[in-house]
């Protein structure tokens, strides 16, 4: 039987901190060495301040079994990673053959000058293992120190993802013996958080130790995550297939697709397998509806176009909204959606047809129809569909939300054609 191999990964980096750098590098790692049976039990972020390094270290080394740090490893003053390494472990910097020779090969190979700060980059500490960088003169640095494993990588995410890739994760798999962990994720839309657990409350509770569940809440949306844990990878994919043959029955007119499908991307199977086209008439949520369908690689075959109708003109002379429609009732209503819907549909001259129209904020909400109101329809040709939306305050939001509703909404009607 294998044991749980511990991992933290620490962010060195003020740019972190001030949020002048998004950081990516710890989204990939988890998921990597998440693949490989490893678990990570924390992240953690840290400015270029030695004294905060070295705590965060320490820390580490109580929870962790492998510490994976990133950033730091440049050739300039602020980039004090290496120098810390050497206090923490209690070794001087060396020289480094082989780094030595990549970092002189990657300057004559691109005619540039080499300085002393450039070839203090070979400069590693005493008991590092060097981990070559082929894209990059920034070393990786293999540690062993008091039965835990520290690595040392770039920050720049192509640097360290080619270093994790090629020298890292095999080094870790020979290391440690790992479990395996596997996970599956099954998507659902239009169904609560609360609603969801209440209705797959006893299959979850009779889910056998080793698989666990974790629901992942998203704009109109819920991702529940099953991740199981033991030494065969083909017994613990059956088994996930077969609790989710068992879950699947109690919530099936919710799940929309599984792992990393999208409802865009499934929504484009469908059109495409069904030989249907589709357009867009879009108020509230100005083209954001048209982008998440046009994200899917393909989408030319079945999406023709999108009107962006923010004015009652555009309604009228692009979309064949009447004028009478939007004196008597306004454009956040009923009547107008579904001219709306259909007239995009005619106008591009597609199979379907969907729009939006509301008021997402923070502005232009009145006492009957207050922010976060909102009207969605699609039009099939055959009939048209509608839906009344009320959402929150906060325009973001209320955008995203009313492109997941509606995309689900269309999901359904084709199922349902």
């Amino acid at each position: 039987m294998t044991n749980t191999i511990r991992a933290e990964v620490v962010t060195i980096g003020d740019e972190i901190l001030f949020g002048q750098i998004t950081d990516t590098n710890t989204q990939w790692i988890g998921t990597e060495l998440t693949n490989i049976g490893i678990r990570i039990v924390r992240k953690s972020s840290v400015g270029d301040q030695a004294k905060a390094i070295l705590e965060v270290l320490h820390e580490a080394h109580q929870r962790a079994d492998v510490i994976l740090i990133t950033g730091g490893l440049g050739p300039t003053k602020d980039d004090i990673t290496k120098k810390t390494l050497c206090d923490y472990f209690g070794v001087n910097l060396v020289r480094n053959p082989e780094a030595l020779a990549l970092v002189t090969g990657f300057f004559e190979k691109r005619g540039r000058e080499m300085t002393d700060l450039n070839r203090g980059q070979a400069d590693l500490p005493a008991n590092a293992v060097y981990l070559q960088n082929d894209w990059g003169t920034a070393p990786g640095m293999w540690f062993e120190h008091e039965g835990r494993v520290y690595v040392s990588l770039p920050g720049v995410p192509f640097e360290m993802k080619h270093l994790m890739t090629n020298r890292v994760l095999p080094r870790l798999l020979s290391h440690f013996q790992t479990p395996i962990i596997r996970h599956k994720m099954i998507l659902t839309a239009g169904i609560g958080e609360s609603f969801l657990a209440e209705r797959i409350a006893s299959w979850e509770d009779s889910l056998p130790p080793h698989i666990r569940l974790a629901y992942l809440p998203s704009f109109g949306g819920v991702r529940l995550r099953l991740t199981a844990t033991g030494v065969d990878n083909d017994t613990l994919g059956r088994e996930l297939d077969e609790q989710v043959a068992l879950v699947l029955p109690q919530i099936q007119q919710h799940v929309y697709g599984y792992d990393d499908e999208t409802l865009e991307s499934v929504v484009g199977r469908i059109l495409t397998e069904r030989q249907l086209t589709l357009a867009t008439a879009e108020s509230c949520t100005g083209g954001y509806v048209a982008s998440r369908i046009t994200s899917v690689p393909g989408s030319s075959a079945y999406f023709l176009g999108s009107i962006v109708s923010y004015s009652n003109e555009v309604k009228i002379n692009q979309l064949g909204v009447k004028p009478e429609t939007l004196q008597q009732v306004g454009a956040v209503s009923e009547e107008t959606i579904r001219q709306m819907a259909e007239g995009v549909r005619q106008a591009l001259q597609a199979n379907v047809g969907i729009a939006t129209s509301g008021i997402a904020g923070p502005d232009g909400g009145t006492p009957d129809k207050p922010v976060g109101t909102v009207w969605i329809a699609v039009a099939t040709g055959q009939r048209i569909t509608t839906r009344l939306l009320k959402l929150g305050q906060y325009r973001d939001q209320n955008i995203q939300l009313t492109t997941t509703y509606l995309l689900n909404l269309l999901r359904e009607e084709l199922l349902n054609q």
